[in-house]
C-alpha cells in the first residue's frame, strides 16, 4: 500500500528546511556602543628596563558599514573611537591613556541564522604617554589593529557582541582589548 504525505507534512516538512537554511550575513549601516578590558603595555627591553603595564576600564562607541558580497560573507568598514583608565605608575615609571581612534575594515561570516563572526584589520592612532628613567613620550601614537569577534542577534536589527583585539603602536607600546557591546542596524 502506498503512503502519501498529507498537505500538513508537506508544509512541516518545507518549513523545516526553512528554518535550516542559514540566512545573509547582515549588511547596511550600524552603530555600536561598547565596554571592557583595556591593558596597555610599554615594552623597554631593549633598554634593559623591563615591560610596563596596566589595565584599566575601556568605553566607546563604533559606527560601520556593511556590504553582501556573497550569501554568508559581508565586508564593511569601521570608524570608532573609545578611551580608557588604564594608568601606570610605579616610582618614575608611568603609561597613561588617552582617547583611541580607529579606521578599519572587516569582513563578517554567518555561521547560524542568528550568529556571526568576525575579523577587522586596521589604523589606529592613541594619545599615550609614557615615562621611564631617562625616557619620556607623549603625543599620539599610530598603529594597527587586529581584531576578531561574534555577533549575536538579540531582536531584529539589535544585537550583542564580544570581541578580542590587539593593537601594535609605534615607540613599542601595545594594547590588548576584551570588550562586549550592544550594536543597532539601520
Amino acid at each position: 500500500m502506498r503512503q502519501f504525505l498529507s498537505p500538513a507534512m508537506l508544509m512541516a516538512a518545507l518549513g523545516s528546511v526553512t528554518v535550516a537554511t542559514p540566512a545573509l550575513a547582515d549588511s547596511g549601516p550600524r552603530v555600536e556602543a561598547l565596554v571592557g578590558w583595556d591593558r596597555v603595555s610599554l615594552d623597554e627591553g631593549q633598554y634593559g628596563l623591563g615591560t610596563y603595564s596596566k589595565s584599566g576600564f575601556s568605553y566607546g562607541g563604533a559606527v560601520g558599514y556593511d556590504w553582501p558580497v556573497a550569501p554568508l560573507v559581508s565586508v564593511g568598514v569601521d570608524g570608532e573611537i573609545d578611551g580608557s583608565t588604564a594608568r601606570y605608575n610605579y616610582g618614575g615609571a608611568g603609561v597613561q591613556t588617552g582617547r583611541d581612534l580607529y579606521v578599519g575594515g572587516r569582513a563578517t561570516f554567518s555561521l547560524t541564522p542568528m550568529t556571526n563572526l568576525y575579523a577587522k584589520v586596521g589604523f589606529a592612532d592613541a594619545r599615550i604617554s609614557a615615562n621611564v628613567p631617562g625616557l619620556y613620550m607623549a603625543g599620539n601614537h599610530d598603529g594597527v589593529r587586529f581584531g576578531v569577534g561574534a555577533q549575536q542577534s538579540l531582536a531584529p536589527h539589535v544585537y550583542a557582541l564580544l570581541e578580542y583585539r590587539h593593537t601594535s603602536y609605534q615607540d613599542n607600546l601595545s594594547r590588548n582589548q576584551l570588550l562586549t557591546g550592544i550594536g543597532l542596524r539601520f
